[in-house]
């Protein structure tokens, strides 16, 4: 059984790893059209979310990867897969599980929220974050929730 992370658990994540391609593709808003610039509004969405964690990961991988270079913009982390998306991600989270802290992946790909649980991270599905991601541009654009 999947752990999934609830609300009242996300405060307590300390890097979030986020599928993009699963998160993009959770959307059916035109992304397979323009890959590229579906992962640039994924990246500036996450940009402009302070709180959801100390730490975010997108990681992209195929055409994606064009759309948004490798690299650091404050708490929010680019990495580029250089083949499937899903061994860097479970790569990342080892890597943050050593470091201590609560880890949480963001996919609906139940083989990686499988890995990911046997590596002891946590999964949020993609549509509780895009559902995060709409209440804070609300706020920003002055709308009630």
């Amino acid at each position: 059984m999947v752990n999934e992370v609830n609300a009242a658990d996300q405060s307590s994540i300390d890097v979030m790893v986020v599928d993009g391609a699963n998160v993009v593709g959770s959307r059916p808003d035109g992304w397979w059209n323009d890959r590229p610039g579906a992962a640039a509004r994924l990246h500036t969405r996450l940009r402009n979310a302070q709180g959801l964690a100390e730490r975010i990961v997108l990681v992209l991988e195929g055409h994606a990867r064009a759309g948004v270079p490798e690299g650091a913009t404050g708490t929010l982390h680019v990495v580029h897969a250089p083949g499937e998306g899903d061994d860097t991600i479970v790569e990342h989270i080892a890597r943050a599980n050593t470091q201590g802290g609560a880890v949480a992946v963001v996919t609906a790909d139940r083989g990686l929220a499988v890995r990911v649980e046997r590596h002891g991270g946590r999964v949020l599905r993609p549509g509780w974050l895009l559902d995060q991601l709409d209440r804070l541009d609300r706020s920003r654009q002055g709308s009630p929730d």
